[in-house]
Formats: C-alpha cells, sequence, structure tokens
C-alpha cells in the first residue's frame, strides 16, 4: 500500500459492519434496470467497482411504498420478489470485500416522471408545492404514514433477508422525511406538525425494529438545501442529532431536489469547488458520535486522504470518480496516482443519461453502463497494424483501444499537441477541468504503447497505400466551424467562437453571440465577453440559453449570465446583419426580430465536418463522420477500436 494514503486504506467499524477503506460509492440511480428488481446490468456496473477495490457501495433508491415511484425506473423493495436481485447483487460484490447498503426511499412530493406519462397524484406532510417539477402534493393522512412506515421496514427486512450489509434511510435532497423535517413544508396541525422529527423517529423504529440493533441502519441528509422554502441547516442538524443515538452512521450532503438552484448540488458541475463540504463536515463531525460520511465534489484521493487527515470525515464518497474509473481505489492504494482516469465533472453522460431515462455512463469511460457488452476488451484474433488519423478524443480512444486489445497502433495529428476541439473548450469559463480529458487520455495512450505522431499531416495518397497494404485505417479528423449562409447587408464585423477563444477582440461595446446549438459554446462565449466588459445579448435558437445541457449544468451557467447581466433571447433564428444591427426570425412563426446599436456579432452554429480525404479509404468516428458532441466521439472510439 502507498505511504501517502495510510488513512484512506485504513479500515473503518461501523456498527457492526467493518469496511476495507474509506472510499464509498453513495447512492446514484443508474436506469439499469429494467423492471422493479435488480438486474444482471446493474451487478455487472456495481462488480467492476468491487473489482476496482471500493470499500462501500450506496446502492441506488429503492421505493418503500407504491406512491414512491419517482421515476419511470425506480427499484422497489414493496414485496419479496426483490429479495433474490439484493441477494444475487450481495454475494457478489462481497466475493471481492465489497460491503452493500440498500437505501430506503421516498421521494415525497419530489415525483420526477411516471411510466405512462401522467401527472402523479404526489403526497408530503402538508401541501406545500415544489419549484422543480412543479407538483401540487396532498397532504398524507395518519393512516398513510402508518401505512409509509411500515413500508420503510417491511423494505429495510426484505434486504436484511437477502444479505445486504445495512440499510440507509434518505432524508436528504428534499425528499419525504425532509419536508416532514422543514417547519416551511410541514404546515401540519397534528402532532407531525408539532413535532418535526416524529416521523423521522418512527421510520428509525420501524426499521430497527423489523432487522434489530446488529444490523447496520444509516441516514443520509443535506446540511444545507440551500432554499429558503426547504429545510434549513439548523433543522437538519438538530433533527440529526437527535436521532444519531439510534443511528449507526450519518451521511452528508447538500442540496434539494426541490428547487433549480438547490439540485445543483444532488451532482455538483465543475463549475462548483471540488472537496467544497469539507468545511461544513467538520463542522458536524464535531458534533456526531457516529461515523460521518461526505459526498460533495470528491474526485481525487489526495484530496480524499487530506480530509480524513484533518478529521472532517471518516468515509468519502467518490461517486463519479468511481464512474469514471472503476478501478481508482486500487491504483491509488499503489500509488500509481497518474495513471488514473479523473472525472472532470462534465455531468453529462452519468446524470445526464439518467434525467433522459438512459443507463448512465462516462463520456472519458464509456464502458460505464455498457459493461455486459464492454466490460471485459477480448484480444484481437489477429494482431494487425492500425493507423489512426485524427489526435482528438474520438482518434485518441479508438487508438487506445486498439493497442489494448494487442494491436500496433499509430496515431496521427497534424498540431503539435493533441486533444482536438478539447484544447478550445478548456478555455472558457468554469471549463478548465475540462481539458483534463486530454492528459487522461495522453497517459492511457502511453500505457497502451500507441505510437503517437503530432505533427505530422497526412496524405490521401498516403492512406490508399495503407489501405493497400492491408492496415486498419481510422478516420477522425474532426470538425471545423459552421458558416450558416445569412443576409449580409452591412459591414458588421463577424467571428465564430473558435476565433474569440484564440484570442480576437472585438471593437466596440455591445455583441451578440448567436447560438444555435444550445451547447456549452454559446453560453461559455458569452459568458468569456461578459467577463471581458462587452455588453452581451446571447439570442438562441432554442427554447432557452443551453437547451442541450445537462440541468444543473445549465441552470448554474444562466445563473452566471443573469448575475452578469447578459441579456438572454430565445426562439432566435439568425437570418442576417447590416452595418449596426442583427435580424433574425422567431422560430415558432418566423416573424422580424432585431437587435440593435450592435458592434458585433460572434457565430455559435455549431460545426461542419472536416474530412479531407477519399470516401472510400478508411471507417470514419467522431465528428468527421458527423458533429456532435465529445461523448459520441469517444464511444464509436471505443466501438471500432473493440472490433478492429
Amino acid at each position: 500500500m502507498s505511504s501517502s494514503f495510510q488513512h484512506l486504506f485504513s479500515p473503518l467499524q461501523i456498527g457492526s459492519m467493518t469496511v476495507k477503506n474509506r472510499i464509498f460509492s453513495s447512492g446514484h440511480d443508474t436506469c439499469l434496470p429494467t423492471s422493479d428488481f435488480v438486474n444482471d446490468a446493474l451487478i455487472a456496473y456495481h462488480v467492476e467497482r468491487a473489482k476496482g477495490g471500493v470499500g462501500l457501495i450506496v446502492m441506488q433508491v429503492s421505493g418503500v411504498h407504491e406512491t414512491a415511484r419517482y421515476s419511470s425506473h425506480l427499484l422497489m423493495a414493496t414485496n419479496d420478489g426483490c429479495i433474490a436481485g439484493y441477494e444475487k447483487l450481495a454475494t457478489a460484490l462481497h466475493a471481492y470485500g465489497t460491503k452493500l447498503i440498500g437505501q430506503l426511499f421516498h421521494p415525497g412530493r419530489e415525483i420526477m416522471e411516471t411510466k405512462d406519462g401522467l401527472q402523479p397524484i404526489a403526497y408530503s406532510s402538508s401541501a406545500t408545492p415544489n419549484e422543480r417539477f412543479f407538483q401540487m402534493p396532498r397532504p398524507m393522512s395518519k393512516a398513510m404514514i402508518e401505512e409509509v412506515v411500515a413500508g420503510y421496514a417491511s423494505a429495510a427486512k426484505r434486504m436484511q433477508t437477502a444479505g445486504l450489509d445495512g440499510v440507509e434511510i434518505v432524508a436528504s435532497h428534499g425528499y419525504l422525511p425532509a419536508q416532514f423535517i422543514s417547519a416551511a413544508v410541514n404546515q401540519r396541525r397534528d402532532e407531525y406538525g408539532q413535532d418535526k422529527q416524529l416521523f423521522v423517529r418512527q421510520v428509525i423504529e420501524a426499521v430497527r425494529q423489523a432487522c434489530g440493533d446488529e444490523f447496520v441502519v444509516g441516514m443520509r441528509i443535506s446540511a444545507d438545501e440551500y432554499d429558503h422554502a426547504g429545510m434549513q441547516a439548523d433543522e437538519a442538524l438538530a433533527a440529526t442529532l437527535e436521532v444519531q443515538g439510534a443511528l449507526d452512521y450519518i451521511s452528508l450532503t447538500v442540496g434539494t431536489s426541490s428547487t433549480f438552484a438547490g439540485a445543483q448540488h444532488i451532482v455538483p458541475p465543475m463549475s462548483v469547488e471540488q472537496d467544497y463540504l469539507q468545511a461544513v463536515a467538520s463542522r458536524w463531525k464535531q458534533q456526531l458520535q457516529v461515523p460521518l460520511m461526505v459526498a460533495g465534489r470528491m474526485n481525487q484521493a489526495q484530496k480524499a486522504e487530506l480530509a480524513l487527515q484533518a478529521g472532517a470525515v471518516d468515509m468519502c464518497g467518490m461517486t463519479r470518480a468511481l464512474i469514471c474509473d472503476p478501478q481508482m481505489p486500487n491504483k491509488a492504494m499503489v500509488g500509481q496516482l497518474d495513471d488514473i482516469r479523473a472525472c472532470i465533472a462534465c455531468n453529462q453522460a452519468c446524470i445526464g443519461h439518467f434525467h433522459k431515462g438512459l443507463p448512465i455512463s462516462c463520456i472519458q469511460h464509456p464502458q460505464t453502463g455498457r459493461e455486459v457488452q464492454y466490460g471485459q476488451l477480448l484480444q484481437a484474433a489477429t494482431n494487425k497494424l492500425v493507423r489512426v488519423v485524427g489526435g482528438g478524443p474520438a482518434g485518441m480512444k479508438a487508438a487506445i483501444t486498439a493497442a489494448q486489445r494487442g494491436h500496433e497502433v499509430h496515431l496521427y495529428e497534424q498540431e503539435s499537441q493533441l486533444g482536438g476541439q478539447v484544447r478550445l473548450a478548456q478555455l472558457l469559463p468554469q471549463r478548465s477541468e475540462f481539458g483534463g480529458l486530454i492528459g487522461n487520455f495522453a497517459r492511457e495512450l502511453e500505457l497502451a504503447d500507441v505510437q503517437v505522431h503530432t505533427d505530422t499531416e497526412v496524405s490521401n495518397e498516403q492512406l490508399g497505400r495503407w489501405q493497400q497494404l492491408g492496415d486498419e485505417v481510422i478516420i477522425a479528423t474532426g470538425a471545423k466551424p459552421y458558416q450558416p449562409a445569412i443576409e449580409a447587408m452591412g459591414d458588421l464585423p463577424v467571428y465564430d467562437a473558435w476565433q474569440i477563444l484564440q484570442g480576437s477582440a472585438p471593437v466596440g461595446k455591445h455583441l451578440v453571440v448567436a447560438d444555435w446549438r444550445g451547447d456549452w459554446i454559446g453560453i461559455g462565449i458569452a459568458e468569456q465577453l461578459a467577463l471581458a466588459g462587452y455588453q452581451v445579448t446571447l439570442a438562441s435558437a432554442g427554447l432557452n440559453p443551453a437547451h442541450m445541457l445537462q440541468s444543473y449544468v445549465r441552470d448554474a451557467s444562466v445563473a452566471r449570465l443573469h448575475e452578469l447581466q447578459v441579456d438572454c433571447r430565445s426562439h432566435f433564428r439568425l437570418f442576417g446583419y447590416d452595418d449596426d444591427t442583427v435580424y433574425g426570425q422567431q422560430t415558432g412563426n418566423d416573424a422580424t426580430l432585431m437587435i440593435d446599436a450592435v458592434d458585433a456579432l460572434v457565430m455559435c452554429m455549431g460545426h461542419s465536418i472536416h474530412d479531407p480525404f477519399d470516401a472510400e479509404i478508411g471507417q470514419r468516428i467522431g465528428d468527421c463522420l458527423t458533429p456532435r458532441t465529445a461523448e459520441e466521439a469517444i464511444l464509436e472510439g471505443l466501438q471500432i477500436g473493440a472490433r478492429v
């Protein structure tokens, strides 16, 4: 074991359970189950992390009552049919020394979707609506409260019967227990209103009575929901201190599902500082008598070790770090820190997939969520010479994967550095961590013995010769800014996003950023120009700025634009310009729109294919196939590397 991680890889006693190290994967929905129960895809997903050395896995939430169905793919623990799946998962993880805890869950009013798409009947402590899902809940009757409390107990008993090591009561993120604790939400006049902690106490007591004192029982709670109309920080701490004597641990997080601002902390984007909860965790730790587990943007083993050394936490939630690199604990334990594929908190394929109802993944490690297909790369039956042209994300991933399968691989990049558009993307405000993708892949290229040729331009003739010799040729030459055909009726200066990122500084004060794609580029360019002192109008073709981005990323970004007084306009189709006016069309009816007194136009209009080669030569992946995002490019790199 590396001497740098004496705390991180020391065991921890939690009630009757001994965890082999201080790394845990916090409960997170995967969308892998296709019914109410654990399936083979979910087991394969968690087994990869157990193989990688994680000490504890807290699995995704399981509903304790029929009214707990907050999404169309929720695990349910409401009947004995769930036991077999839980048991199979527990057995698989225990083979690697990994402990397993199940989450007991009821969302209350926080219902995101239903299987049939209809508006649900949501239940809460009171008829207090939420902001994010716009649900008007029905107050729970006392009989229903008793039924739900019993549901927590019976669900816990089923998990115990299946061989899980414990259960976790989810009182975080504004879910049902928090809706009882919060004075702002709980407007009841009965005993549940007079004693805001009564519901939580009853749940814990029922679980204990069903499972006994030796079975591990913890509670997850938000230290601060960041919502004036939700559970306050003092309420959360008071409720926790009151019940901690009946619990084996506390799992701490922040935020709430109820508001757009609070929800950003469920899976904080890269604009949020790493390890940002250490100070609040330290204050809680000083008042707790049980172990404290904390999850909050902790993606590096070094930072986890420092938090443990400082005595701020007892266990470190490193969920996205494990999604990005399941082998992270094993690599850290032996000091192979440079080999760890670091999470960049882009939120694109993890929580972004979940919000689309798709199995979660990772843009850097698309094997995540696809363990059944790509969990084990097969060695090639015949070793080949593979030529990859283009050193962006698609080309790098294709080269890495092909080399890992035993091929001799050469990667050719005409620029002096690898990375393609990632090199530009990392220059946007709040986006610098995205550049970590380059460093991660560069290290993997080195480990896979890929021969990298930078400053090398490949000709069409050279490609043809390689193909005639029987070499595998993969084209990954990317894209370039798209220049739409618009009406130029004057001399207004016009730039594209790449020019701005490469240092162009428009003359004048008022700039219009025309955004067709609705991704990082438009909002990033608008923020960068506003920070530089320009008056910026962001004219988006979509329903709202950054409409293509994962909601937590989008909402945080739009909030920053608001603070910078960027004028955001939607449904704006760029039509043309004259000397000082930008013209558009309202996308709903083609009505003319005008933005006056403009000094320059910056076009963020997406990309077009960059493919200078004969279409009959090679196989194409990434943006040179058709422009999309880094996620599709990297997945296609994996796919082609796995089949050549």
